[in-house]
């Protein structure tokens, strides 16, 4: 899952190409960037884009950043809690790095000329969304390892491809996130291995995270094709690269040979490998619990927004004070200068 191909395949490729338009009918401007789509170049933020281009960019940036930022709160209930002193270290330095994450894909979207304070309060108002997974409760150690593992997985599967996104600084944000979840998806199976190799108890608190994980993960990658209203505009851009239902199709077939070798049993019934495709088949999807976690009413919505609003109020005095020292900074800088 980690050397998967960045390349366009050429239905893609063909697809982007034919959606750029005539240059000679357009704008200078217009057709330098539609230049720039069809040889698969990148934009830079001093560049010229369409608006529609750079709203698209700044809802899927900042919901990107969020996601990362929320993120946090599942497996940050954990670290007091870990089982050993490894492993709360290694999870402190994993939910640190997720905010990190935020901060790289925040600061790339504000080269956009949308601000973070702007962003912050569109997540705490409920007008901008957050991956739905992270709306799923952690009751026992083996969902920390079950979120490493499985949603950092399916990040993966993601995020790789944005690495040659068509906007410059989110490509370059996504290399190192890249590298760092893959990490965590290290982390997260070595973690479910331990536990599917120990005590009957342990193997089975294994079982029943994967049971509790497998569908929301499943459905992490969006809605089908069909149905997803921005897929093909983000995929003429080259903000996208490859359709939700493939995406989800390779994690499956990753995914199912990983579960083989823990010696746990995959919760969709009718995953059964076809020999004629290569592929795993997957069962009926319950998008209705999509759209409804979508929507704000998952099991943890209201809490996960509330901790994140009460921590932005709590943090309050720490910016204020990064502030003040800012002013007083440039106040000396400026006297010293005259």
């Amino acid at each position: 899952m980690y050397t998967q191909s960045m390349d366009l395949d050429a239905k893609s490729a063909a697809a982007r190409l034919s959606a750029v338009g005539t240059p000679g009918a357009v704008s200078p401007q217009q057709a330098e960037f539609d230049a720039k789509m069809a040889a698969d170049r990148k934009v830079e933020a001093r560049d010229w884009m369409p608006e529609a281009y750079r709203k698209t960019l700044v809802r899927q940036i900042s919901q990107h950043a969020h996601s990362e930022i929320v993120g946090m709160l599942p497996e940050g209930n954990w670290i007091t809690r870990a089982p050993s002193l490894r492993r709360k270290a290694i999870l402190l330095a994993k939910v640190q790095d997720e905010g990190g994450h935020g901060l790289y894909l925040y600061a790339a979207a504000e080269t956009l000329g949308t601000s973070r304070d702007d962003m912050i309060e569109a997540l705490h108002s409920g007008k901008a969304k957050y991956s739905s997974i992270f709306n799923y409760p952690t009751p026992t150690w083996a969902d920390v390892a079950a979120i490493g593992w499985l949603v950092d997985g399916a990040a993966i599967m993601n995020q790789i491809p944005l690495c040659r996104c068509t906007y410059g600084p989110y490509a370059r944000a996504m290399i190192r996130i890249c590298k760092e979840e893959s990490f965590h998806q290290r982390q997260g199976f070595e973690a479910m291995l331990t536990l599917a190799q120990g005590t009957p108890a342990q193997k089975k608190m294994a079982q029943d995270a994967l049971n509790r994980w497998w569908w929301p993960v499943v459905m992490m990658f969006g809605p089908s094709d069909k149905d997803s209203i921005h897929s093909t505009q983000t995929m003429q851009w080259g903000i996208k690269r490859i359709s939700n239902d493939e995406l989800r199709q390779r994690f499956i077939d990753a995914t199912v040979p990983q579960i083989e070798l823990l010696g746990l049993t995959v919760p969709d019934p009718d995953c059964k490998l076809d020999p004629a495709t290569g592929h795993y088949s997957c069962g009926e999807i319950d998008w209705a619990e999509f759209w409804s976690v979508i929507a704000g009413d998952g099991p943890c919505n209201r809490e996960r927004l509330e901790t994140r609003k009460r921590a932005y109020a709590n943090g309050a005095w720490v910016r204020e004070a990064a502030m003040a020292h800012a002013r007083k900074q440039q106040a000396r800088e400026q006297a010293q200068a005259a």
